[in-house]
């Protein structure tokens, strides 16, 4: 009875695990080139895929920018050539981490701007509640007042 249940433990683990598509014809023969390769596939968007990197996804264009990638290796470019090579041909956005650069301020520091925005608002809505005066009493006048209002409601 424990068995069926490891096992299927054990199935449960491996589809959670990172599913990589790189294809066995699609590796290089140097392992430091491919090492090289995979950290570079693990640093980019899979335009269909979107939040996948190009290593774990088997969309067909995932498969052709591994391609290009480890062509681009393989002919000498460093990993910043390299990806300056797909940032030129397919954008900023082909980066899982876009760069922090003039064009993708606006991206990186506008959740932490609005944090910054929402926490001085509570602050100093928080500040400016204290500031109230608190009401002065009631003279004998007003509370005669209020209570012939509100025994005349009941």
């Amino acid at each position: 009875m424990k068995r069926p249940l490891i096992l299927a433990l054990l199935l449960a683990l491996m589809a959670v695990l990172p599913a990589f598509a790189v294809e066995p014809q699609e590796r290089l023969a140097d392992p430091a080139l491919e090492a090289r390769a995979r950290k570079l596939g693990a640093e980019l968007r899979c335009m269909v895929c979107l939040n996948t990197s190009i290593d774990e996804s088997t969309a067909s264009l995932a498969h052709d920018l591994r391609i290009v990638l480890r062509e681009r290796l393989t002919a000498g470019d460093t990993d910043v050539q390299a990806l300056d090579y797909m940032t030129q041909r397919y954008g900023e956005f082909i980066l899982l981490k876009p760069r922090i650069e003039p064009e993708t301020y606006l991206l990186w520091f506008t959740p932490p701007g609005l944090l910054l925005l929402a926490a001085g608002l509570v602050a100093w809505r928080l500040r400016h509640r204290r500031r109230r005066p608190e009401a002065a009493p009631l003279s004998a006048e007003e509370r005669l007042r209020a209570e012939q209002l509100l025994g005349g409601q009941s």
